[in-house]
Order: C-alpha cells, then structure tokens, then sequence
C-alpha cells in the first residue's frame, strides 16, 4: 500500500522517515554522494519545524520510508504570487519506478494550490535524464522569461558564517 503524506515533523515516525530518506539521497550520486553530518541528522527536522514556509511530503510503501519531497514557499515578485520551490525529490532505491515521483509532485502541487501558489519551481543536475523525463511528465519544463535570452540557469555562491569569537576579533580591528 502507498500512502502519500504532508510530514508533522513534530511525530517521531515523519522526522525519522525524513532524515532517512536524505541521508540516502545525500549518499546517492544525485546528492552529494556522502552522508548527512551528525549535526544535520540531529537538527534538520526541528529546523525545518520551526518554518512555516516549509512543506515536508512523504511516502511510505507498506508503512516504509520510500521517498520524500522538500518545497519552500517563495514569492514572485513579477506576478506578485507566492510560489512553492520544490528544493528536493527523492525516491528510495528498491521504491523507484513505481510512480512515486509523479504522486509526491501531485501532492506538491496540491499545497501550492492550497497555498494560492502562481507557479511551482524546482531545479535539476543537467546529467539527472531520469528526474527530467518525470519532471517532464508532470508538466515541468525549462523556465525561461524570453526564448530570445535561453533558459534560466540555478547558481549559488555559498556563504561562511563566522563565529561570535571570529566577529569579536575582527570588530576590534576596524
């Protein structure tokens, strides 16, 4: 039996399911390829709790962790909507090809729409064909404001945050 849920992550049974199903996309070669850290393990469901503007959908398959999706609302300032970025999709190893994906995407899009959401967004590795294709089936495709200027590309730059002492020392410098 699938059964396709919005996490409480204050439930023991949805925050252990979430962390076990990114510790394996964080091994798998479309996360990073290495495990969560401990830190992440023990604080990443109570993070993401305490955000109103996080959605948490899991799936279990016979009562089993099997694939999760993480969305964040967001907001689009040129149709001044709120939006839900889907950050990640995730379906276990020995669940996949089942059709998971396509029923945690519906499930998305049904909060977004409760939500009043203009459009869903989501980003993925050129090399990830396989999460393209379903994408695709799910009516997703490349964002792109003017064909003119091609297709909007996902960067980061990532940011350093210092330590209380490291902020101390270098406001004595200045």
């Amino acid at each position: 039996m699938i059964e396709i849920v919005e996490a409480d992550l204050n439930l023991p049974a949805h925050a252990d399911a979430m962390v076990q199903l990114m510790d394996e996309y964080a091994l798998d070669p479309m996360g990073s390829g290495k495990g969560l850290s401990d830190y992440v393990k023990a604080n990443l469901t109570a993070e993401l709790a305490k955000r109103k503007a996080a959605h948490v959908i899991l799936a279990f398959v016979d009562a089993e962790p099997a694939g999760l999706v993480v969305c964040l609302e967001g907001f689009s300032t040129f149709a001044c909507q709120p939006l839900l970025n889907i950050h990640d999709v995730f379906v276990a190893l020995p669940y996949r090809r089942r059709g998971l994906s396509q029923l945690l995407l519906q499930k998305a899009e049904e909060i977004a729409f409760d939500l009043g959401c203009c459009k869903l967004t989501l980003e993925v590795l050129e090399g990830n064909h396989v999460a393209q294709s379903a994408y695709k089936v799910c009516g997703f495709s490349g964002y792109e404001l003017n064909p003119q200027m091609g297709k909007a590309l996902f960067w980061e730059k990532k940011l350093v945050q210092m330590t209380d002492e490291e902020k101390n020392f270098s406001s004595r410098l200045i």
